[in-house]
């Protein structure tokens, strides 16, 4: 076009991509001076701090930290106990690294990829620069990533106000299934999880007809079971038991931190690459229904390994098997936030504590959240960027104090962990049902715990259940009844066709390998 070959051409011939970026800068900026505000900084540093410790930890994670919070800040203001939550989220996956490099035990499956070199590098005496590298790296993928969800946020909303009922039930069945599929070792667990999720999110009154279901004639139930006392019970009470019954029997020596903690040139010019190359793996696995980020630092250490100019050192301790995990790990923290934020999807389970946080101040995320609530949306992106700096300054130059927090005795943290879960439940409605319904989960969560079922979706059926059939009502009712409305929409039908492929495709490769496995 004639108007695209003069300098100032592409902004007038397309002015809308102009004006669009002016809109979500001046966003962040209000943003920025929420998040400054002194109450809001107080509360991303207690967040970020928290959120390392925890990671620091062996077994305790950042959506169990999250669920024993929630009933504690109900009275809090909604933006700075976001921003909170936030904080210990990808402070949590910070922290993570300390313990996956000197003690060989992730705390979080997403660290799993990091144990590999990390750990040989420890035992070699170069704890420090390994260390440096995991927070160095987590500082560049945290920031690149919050600044594409900056990005990216705002168009993604475009997109979802153009959703009606029956393509929002469509998104949710995608989740559902995906989410389901991905967290944990078989997609017949994770499906029956999910259901048992779908089952309790009928509890209580109908809010179309108003006829009580499955309430068994508690008073307290009819209201629909509490999704903190479910959170609580399932990943804080239920892992509390389980790390008691099992972890606390392991022997564990903790590598001491050793020489500098100061990287070499040669160290910089390995990592850097490793960093860029794995945020941009990372976060794109974050903002899709895949189960967090276990895939991309796997993706990340297998490209690191390929491309590396010492694969010899592989298995021994080769700082790109550290620098590039880690990086992705928290690309895809960010990530996540997308269709969280925008979509109201969570896509790992402490997205969906993270989803049950917002539910409890009234916020349901979605498109109409960035209209609502604007302040409050930017003012919690903007805390992730001074959140990555505050990081990066605790973590190496405290990095004596997360060792002693190793230390901790394990009966007092399960201990400690029981006693705040239990009285989080009750400080909720003083009710001696919850207090009940708490155990009951927490029992329910060292079971699956134990045999091997994952716990986020139940969570995420439980929360996303009762929006599913609203939707899924609205659709038909819009409809007067006929079902073809899921079929005939482009978008629905193409993601009901997704979902439909994700649960047959691997059941007939299931049965084309047995068809092919030779007789014996």
């Amino acid at each position: 076009l004639p108007e695209c070959q003069s300098p100032g051409g592409l902004a007038k011939a397309d002015p809308g991509r102009r004006r669009h970026m002016t809109e979500t800068l001046n966003a962040l900026i209000s943003g920025f001076s929420v998040a400054l505000q002194p109450i809001n900084l107080l509360w991303g540093f207690v967040g970020v701090t928290l959120g390392t410790a925890i990671g620091v930890l062996p077994g305790v994670g950042p959506a169990l930290t999250v669920a024993m919070l929630l009933p504690l800040t109900v009275k809090l203001d909604p933006t700075g106990a976001l921003i909170m939550f936030a904080g210990i989220y990808y402070g949590a996956m910070y922290g993570g690294s300390t313990t996956t490099i000197l003690l060989n035990t992730p705390g979080e499956s997403a660290s799993i990829a990091t144990a590999l070199e990390g750990n040989k590098m420890a035992r070699r005496g170069r704890a420090g620069p390994a260390l440096a590298t995991a927070a160095i790296g987590s500082f560049v993928a945290g920031t690149i990533a919050t600044l594409l969800l900056t990005v990216l946020a705002p168009i993604v909303v475009e997109v979802a106000l153009k959703f009606g009922p029956a393509e929002y039930f469509a998104l949710m069945v995608f989740a559902f299934v995906t989410v389901a599929a991905v967290l944990g070792s078989s997609t017949v667990r994770g499906l029956t999880m999910l259901f048992l999720g779908l089952l309790l999110g009928l509890v209580g009154i109908d809010d179309q007809t108003g006829q009580m279901r499955f309430s068994f004639g508690v008073p307290e139930l009819l209201d629909g079971i509490d999704v903190v006392v479910l959170a609580v019970g399932l990943f804080a009470v239920g892992e509390g038991l389980y790390m008691a019954s099992y972890q606390s029997r392991q022997e564990e020596k903790v590598e001491q931190v050793r020489g500098s903690l100061l990287m070499s040139k040669d160290d910089w010019r390995r990592s850097w690459p490793a960093w860029l190359r794995a945020t941009f793996i990372g976060f794109p696995f974050g903002t899709i229904p895949a189960g967090g980020a276990e895939i991309p630092t796997f993706l990340s250490y297998a490209l690191e390994k390929k491309l590396s100019k010492h694969p010899e050192e592989f298995g021994k301790g080769a700082i790109e098997g550290v620098a590039g995990p880690e990086a992705a790990n928290n690309a895809a923290s960010a990530g996540v936030l997308v269709p969280l934020l925008t979509l109201g999807i969570p896509t790992s389970a402490t997205a969906a504590i993270l989803l049950a946080a917002f539910q409890n101040y009234g916020l349901q995320p979605g498109p109409l959240l960035f209209q609502t609530q604007a302040t409050l949306v930017w003012g919690l992106i903007a805390s992730m960027y001074i959140g990555n700096i505050l990081l990066l300054v605790l973590n190496l130059p405290l990095i004596g104090l997360w060792v002693k927090v190793l230390s901790i005795p394990k009966p007092l943290l399960y201990g400690g962990i029981l006693v705040f879960a239990t009285l989080g439940a009750y400080s909720l409605h003083q009710s001696v049902v919850d207090l009940a319904t708490l155990y009951v989960f927490g029992l329910l969560g060292f079971v699956m715990r134990r045999w091997g079922f994952p716990v986020a979706p139940v969570v995420i059926g439980l929360i996303l259940g009762p929006l599913a059939e609203s939707q899924f009502r609205k659709a038909l009712a819009i409809s007067q009844g006929d079902p073809s409305v899921f079929f005939t929409q482009p978008i629905s039908a193409s993601l009901l066709a997704l979902t439909a492929a994700l649960i047959i495709v691997p059941w007939i490769v299931r049965l084309r390998r047995r068809g092919t496995r030779p007789a014996t």
